[in-house]
């Protein structure tokens, strides 16, 4: 089978393997679609733990189980799947143990023509998404899920900002958000991007690039009770400034790196909350899953492309008018 793995720092490259065989309390899954994530990305670069040269990349995907290796696991054959990207989660629901990681990095992952995966990985693909949109939703999905809901509390009525408006986790977030009943705004450097978020139903919508206040956009009844963030960097004050007195801000990545300070003033008058989280427990896995299927919600997808394509699509992942997932077909 042909797969797409690290071959050494900066490269990517198809290798051919062997075809996996099910094993007691595994499953082969024909993968059928998988998507992009900014972590492939770091992957590539280097900046992430447990760097392993040869694994498969890849944390997102949905195929057709093809085998089990256990007769209890047989009902699994033939079903469309997606496939949990958590390894070791671990007892602790709050926390992920210290042996975590993700599939892909080390352990071989979705950019294959075949995943073995456990099968306490494997949940149904959500009935009104077909398998390509599917293979866009668990990374991603996974984590908006737990920073709004675990880590945010959001209530309907709730004023949201999603900072970075079109990238992976940010979309799901605002998707979620608005299910849930917020009220939901957004940032963006893309003029794109804020056009397509206002069609899609934000309340309002900032360029972080063309302007430096907040005052015209923040005029939300008081401020907000919620913001989600994966860039850290200064901007953190800016938001410290909306927020309504216990207000949070959540964030599950600081891609602009530290702030140059924080203002603890403002903070601990206000009773604010600067809380960081990852992507999520196995519980919240199917949670978010069934929430996906109650509300009907249909991630989006900037472009679906053939598999052959993927290692070119990597250099794509931050184009800066993309919305939604790169989604290949195998």
């Amino acid at each position: 089978m042909k797969g797409l793995v690290l071959a050494g720092p900066g490269q990517i490259e198809w290798r051919e393997f062997e075809k996996p065989v099910a094993s007691p309390g595994k499953a082969l899954v024909k993968m059928k679609a998988c998507s992009l994530n900014r972590r492939d990305e770091w992957i590539k670069e280097g900046k992430y733990p447990n760097i392993r040269y040869g694994g498969i990349l890849g944390s997102d995907g949905s195929g057709v189980v093809e085998a089990v290796g256990d007769d209890k696991d047989k009902d699994w054959v033939g079903k469309e799947v997606v496939i949990n990207p958590n390894v070791n989660w671990g007892p602790d629901p709050d926390v992920q143990s210290k042996s975590y990681s993700i599939l892909g990095m080390p352990v071989n992952g979705t950019f294959a023509e075949y995943c073995l995966a456990d099968t306490d990985r494997l949940q149904p693909k959500p009935f009104h998404l077909d398998i390509v949109h599917a293979a866009a939703l668990p990374l991603g999905g996974l984590t908006a899920f737990r920073a709004l809901f675990r880590q945010g509390g959001l209530k309907a009525g709730q004023n949201v900002l999603v900072s970075g408006f079109g990238g992976g986790v940010a979309q799901f977030c605002f998707l979620f958000a608005q299910a849930a009943g917020a009220n939901v705004y957004v940032t963006s450097g893309s003029d794109t991007k804020i056009a397509r978020a206002l069609k899609l139903g934000a309340k309002g919508a900032y360029n972080y690039k063309k302007e430096n206040n907040y005052s015209e956009l923040w005029k939300t009844k008081g401020g907000f009770d919620l913001v989600i963030d994966s860039a850290g960097g200064d901007q953190i004050n800016n938001f410290i400034k909306i927020l309504k007195p216990c207000g949070k801000i959540v964030f599950y990545g600081a891609t602009n790196g530290l702030p140059s300070k924080v203002d603890l003033y403002r903070m601990f008058w206000n009773h604010l909350t600067l809380q960081g989280t990852t992507m999520g427990n196995d519980h919240e896995f199917m949670e978010m899953l069934s929430f996906v299927g109650k509300h009907q919600i249909r991630p989006m997808v900037d472009s679906i492309r053939p598999f052959v394509k993927l290692p070119e699509s990597f250099a794509d992942i931050l184009l800066p008018d993309k919305v939604g997932k790169i989604v290949f077909q195998i």
